[in-house]
C-alpha cells in the first residue's frame, strides 16, 4: 500500500463512494482520488473491484453491510460497517476501519461517544453529512477523526463540513 488511510484522507479529504464498476473505473481515472468507499458487490465480485482500485494505487474500503455473501475477511485493505462487531473484528486483522453512525435523534448521538472507546475505529463516518453544528458538536467530543457523508452535493456542502470539524466527506455525487 502507497500510504495509510490516514494520510490519504489527510491529502485529500474528498472520498469517492462507488456504486458501480464504472464509477469505479471513473475515480480510477483521477490521481486525486485517493480512498474508494465500495458500497456494491458481492462475494464473487468483491475481490475483483478491491483489485482494479489497489492496481490505481488507491485505498479500498469496503462496506461490508452491503456486499452480500461476505463475512469480515482480509479482503480489503478496511471496512465501513454500521456493526460494532464487524469493526472489532476487522481491528483484530489489522484492518482500517471506519464506523458508519446514522445521526438521527440524540440517543445516536451519544452512541458514538461511547463505541468510540469500546469498540475504537479509525474514522467515525456521520450521516447525513450536512449538518454542520452536529458534526461541530461530535469532533469536539471524540477522539476519532470524523468524515461526514451522506447528502453531500456540492461545494458549500463540503466546505461546510470540513469547517465544522470532519477531517474527509464521502459523496458518491460525480460533481463532488
Amino acid at each position: 500500500m502507497n500510504q495509510n488511510f490516514y494520510e490519504a484522507v489527510e491529502d485529500n479529504p474528498i472520498i469517492a463512494a462507488v456504486k458501480s464498476m464504472e464509477d469505479v473505473e471513473e475515480c480510477c481515472k483521477h490521481d486525486d482520488i485517493r480512498v474508494i468507499f465500495i458500497l456494491f458487490g458481492d462475494v464473487c465480485s468483491i475481490g475483483s473491484i478491491v483489485k482494479t482500485i489497489r492496481d490505481a494505487g488507491k485505498i479500498a474500503m469496503v462496506h461490508m453491510d452491503l456486499i452480500s455473501g461476505l463475512s469480515p475477511k482480509e479482503i480489503a485493505d478496511g471496512i465501513i460497517s454500521t456493526k460494532p462487531s464487524l469493526i472489532k473484528k476487522a481491528k483484530e486483522m489489522s484492518m482500517y476501519t471506519v464506523l458508519r453512525v446514522f445521526l438521527l435523534d440524540s440517543m445516536a448521538f451519544e452512541n458514538i461517544r461511547q463505541q468510540q472507546h469500546m469498540i475504537k475505529p479509525d474514522f467515525i463516518e456521520v450521516l447525513p453529512g450536512v449538518m454542520p453544528k452536529i458534526i461541530a458538536q461530535i469532533s469536539h467530543s471524540v477522539k476519532v477523526p470524523i468524515i461526514a457523508g451522506g447528502l453531500i452535493t456540492d461545494k458549500e456542502d463540503v466546505m461546510g463540513a470540513l469547517s465544522a470539524g470532519a477531517m474527509a466527506v464521502s459523496s458518491t455525487n460525480h460533481k463532488v
